[in-house]
C-alpha cells in the first residue's frame, strides 16, 4: 500500500494530501530511509514521522484497504514518540 495512503487510513495523519505534503518534504522515513508519499509501506515496517514538534515511531502491523475508526489504530503500534524543540527546564 502507498504511504500517503496507509497514513490516512491508520489515521496517524487525517487527510491524505497532507500526508503526502509531510512526505515529500522528507519527513517520513521507512525502515530508517527516506520515503516518498508513494513508497510502499508493508506490515513489518518501522516509520519515522516528525510532525511539528514532535517524532513519532510506529511499526506497521496490519495493511488494509480500509478501516473504522475503532479499527485504524490496530494498524500500527507507537514505539516512540518525543519531542523536539527546547529543552525540558529552559524557561525563559
Amino acid at each position: 500500500m502507498r504511504l500517503d495512503k496507509f497514513l490516512k487510513v491508520s489515521r496517524i495523519i487525517k487527510r491524505r494530501t497532507l500526508a503526502k505534503e509531510v512526505a515529500d518534504q522528507g519527513r517520513i522515513q521507512i525502515n530508517g530511509k527516506e520515503a516518498k508519499a508513494s513508497s510502499i509501506v508493508k506490515a513489518g515496517d518501522e516509520l519515522t514521522i516528525r510532525l511539528g514538534q514532535r517524532v513519532i515511531t510506529a511499526r506497521v502491523d496490519r495493511i488494509q484497504e480500509t478501516s473504522r475508526k475503532e479499527e485504524a489504530a490496530e494498524m500500527y503500534t507507537i514505539l516512540k514518540e518525543e519531542r523536539l524543540g527546547r529543552q525540558a527546564g529552559s524557561e525563559e
